[in-house]
């Protein structure tokens, strides 16, 4: 078992605890004057199940603009049985999470950022939780979504704090005090006291003041990095 702080050891636009690739986007979005390949590619660390079954990961796409506002970023999360190689996609539903990879998404949905990381599994392994991180360039919109995808119902839950008043929540893990229940952590712009929610599968949302993050599964970075570029 993994407990999770809640300080992040990169940089993270949320100072989240599994922070996002943000250094990786901010150096594409440096370099793109001098080499101009319309999308770059960064694959995720990958996270194992606790039975060795699975693994997760994401492959983030990095999809330029004329302009700052006009970048696009969109990312597909994979979990591939280690037994059979098999490989599935597991899609959100946050509003910005559609049509990843969709070469003219850049006309549909410009300056959207969409960022799915896995974080942990169940203690039994039959459950992935991870980060989807959604953003506007050149805007103070952000926050996170939960993805919840159960192996045995191949079922796929994206949820947030519901009935509760935010400008920003993060995501920490499964919930300590609610077994099967996520950990999020949100508050409003600004404001010094944020607090702690714990949100079921259906959404509904409790305050959870004591709770302590947790997670399973064991993280590895092999793999992991910015994959290259395309012009197509």
């Amino acid at each position: 078992m993994t407990s999770f702080s809640t300080q992040s050891v990169s940089f993270d636009p949320l100072d989240s605890p599994h922070p996002i690739p943000w250094n990786w986007v901010m150096a594409t979005m440096a370099e793109k004057e001098s080499v101009n390949p319309p999308f770059r590619y960064y694959r995720s660390p990958s996270v194992v199940s606790p039975t060795g079954d699975y693994a997760a990961y994401s492959r983030i796409q990095f999809q330029s603009g004329e302009h700052l506002t006009q970048n696009r970023i969109a990312s597909i999360l994979f979990v591939e049985n280690l037994q059979t190689g098999e490989l599935q996609t597991i899609t959100p539903a946050a509003p910005f999470a559609d049509n990843p990879f969709v070469a003219d998404a850049l006309i549909h949905q410009p300056g959207t950022i969409a960022i799915a990381i896995p974080v942990a599994w169940s203690e039994s392994g039959d459950r992935l939780l991870a980060r989807e991180f959604e953003s506007l360039f050149g805007s103070g919109l952000a926050s996170d979504f939960a993805v919840v995808w159960d192996q045995r119902s191949n079922c796929t839950y994206t949820l947030a704090p519901t009935q509760v008043q935010y400008t920003h929540a993060v995501l920490l893990g499964w919930s300590g005090r609610y077994p099967n229940q996520v950990l999020f952590r949100a508050g409003n712009m600004g404001e010094t006291d944020w607090f702690l929610y714990a949100v079921d599968l259906m959404g509904q949302t409790r305050l959870s003041l004591e709770d302590q993050a947790i997670g399973f599964g064991e993280t590895t970075d092999r793999w992991a990095g910015p994959q290259g570029y395309s012009f197509a």
